[in-house]
């Protein structure tokens, strides 16, 4: 089975020198450092060790030394000034909902799980805005403000920690219409490398007073630091909410819907393709009966008025492209059903063969290359022979191919690890991104530069060596150095 491991992970670094693994001597001293300071909250049994080094998807697992359960800002910050002193790796951890490699520890360390980190600081409800831990999930934040009448627009599914979501610059189903992270996130408060504790902007909804340093560590993985609070827009919650669902006799056919809802200027919630493999899954795992051929999801916000306008504006566009009948779902539990069977897409996928590897992997093209790029993808896995459903937030040009292979076989994994490199190539050549919200981790590593080109990705090199010197940040992910 080929995996990424610390060597080939330095694939974007082409005189990248292979770093050393602490000694069990350092590991022992820090250890015994770290107990002595958060007590029963260290561990270093195997089965914990191996959670925290676990990702979804077939990399391999490459557990830490250490695991810890800080409970505040200023214990993250003693964590990392220990580690820093010894030259130890840190890996940030939160809920461990992660596709590509971001909580392996290719060279061991000391992962700090911010799972205990659940204060929701402040809610200013007439600001809209919220100040919360790191590792509150986006569904608890969501429950804290429902009876305020507020919600957290962002929704990738999983039920990911806001830590976690800022570090991958998360996206999710609301996108279209909401944003992403960098969209919705105003200020953060983070442990550097050396464990000084920094701000990086005030609650104010805009400033241009320097460096966007909160920009910055958005999407950076934990490469530059770690994000311990965060300051969070707000939204009230919609007057009226409507979902449908509406088929259509080709993935082609949906996607020239998607661009022209979106061109038309549909202000759409959420506009979610499944692919007719996936509908089949999805019917299977939450026992649906939803027609299995390409299929779109649809989410209107608004007043009763507008909702109404923008389904049947939306009715009228799918009809021109051979879609329909667009159906409703017209009371709060059945739109919850039809959405948490979306949001199982990854489960239900891996339902359709048994005992296959899941290998999820995502791309983002300009909406009007999206019909064109998700056709090719669709080919594509035809001619490989791979069962490969497709799933995403076509809205904003963001789409999800998550092949199911037998790693037993080598053919079957080159012909898989073959393809999901054409899509990559394929989704770069039309000015798009390797990933639009999964993040880069250690399997997307090798695809920075062809997208971003070598004066860039040096850029992103200088940052990294100029915040984080001795590369104890997450090492072997994003850039190697």
């Amino acid at each position: 089975m080929s995996i990424t491991t610390g060597s080939e992970a330095s694939m974007n670094a082409p005189h990248a020198a292979v770093r050393q693994k602490a000694t069990d001597a350092v590991l022992a001293s820090l250890q015994a450092e770290l107990s002595r300071r958060l007590g029963d909250r260290v561990a270093t049994s195997a089965a914990v060790r191996e959670q925290h080094g676990h990702s979804l998807t077939w990399v391999k697992n490459q557990p830490p030394d250490i695991v810890v359960y800080p409970r505040t800002s200023e214990e993250v910050s003693e964590v990392v000034k220990l580690c820093a002193a010894h030259e130890v790796p840190i890996i940030p951890y939160g809920t461990g909902t992660s596709l590509e490699g971001h909580v392996n520890a290719p060279y061991g360390g000391v992962s700090i799980d911010l799972s205990l980190m659940k204060r929701v600081i402040a809610v200013h409800d007439e600001d809209l805005d919220c100040v919360v831990e790191a590792g509150v999930t986006r569904k608890e934040l969501n429950e804290h403000l429902r009876d305020k009448g507020l919600f957290f627009p962002i929704d990738p599914g999983a039920d990911a920690s806001i830590g976690g979501m800022v570090a991958t610059r998360a996206s999710g189903t609301n996108a279209v219409r909401y944003g992403t992270m960098k969209d919705v996130v105003l200020a953060l408060t983070a442990v550097l490398p050396d464990g000084e504790i920094v701000k990086t902007a005030s609650r104010a909804k805009k400033s241009s007073a320097g460096y966007d340093l909160t920009r910055l560590l958005i999407g950076s993985e934990g490469t530059l630091g770690i994000v311990t609070e965060i300051t969070l827009k707000l939204n009230g919650i919609p007057e009226a909410i409507s979902a449908g669902i509406c088929p259509f006799p080709s993935v082609k056919a949906a996607c020239d819907a998607v661009i022209m809802t979106i061109q038309s200027g549909i202000p759409v919630a959420r506009i979610e393709l499944l692919d007719e493999v996936q509908v089949r899954a999805v019917n299977l795992h939450s026992k649906l009966t939803l027609p299995e051929s390409p299929l779109l999801l649809l989410e209107f916000h608004g007043s009763e008025a507008g909702v109404q306008e923008q389904a049947e504006r939306f009715g009228e566009i799918a009809a021109e492209f051979s879609g329909g009948p667009f159906e409703w779902a017209t009371k709060p539990e059945e739109r919850s059903r039809l959405w948490q069977a979306r949001h199982d897409a990854y489960w239900a996928a891996k339902g359709l063969r048994p005992g296959a590897q899941s290998v999820a992997t995502d791309v983002c093209v300009p909406i009007s290359r999206l019909a064109e790029c998700v056709d090719a993808t669709k080919q594509d896995i035809l001619e490989s022979g791979l069962i490969a459903p497709i799933v995403g937030h076509v809205g904003d040009g963001n789409f999800h191919v998550q092949p199911l292979v037998n790693t037993d076989d080598p053919a079957e994994i080159e012909a898989c690890e073959a393809f999901v490199d054409r899509l990559v190539r394929r989704a770069v050549a039309m000015e798009g991104t390797c990933t639009g919200e999964h993040g880069v981790g250690q399997k997307k590593m090798k695809y920075l530069e062809i997208e971003h080109g070598p004066a860039a990705l040096g850029l992103m090199r200088v940052l990294k060596q100029a915040i984080d010197p001795h590369n104890i940040m997450n090492p072997g992910k994003i850039v190697a150095l």
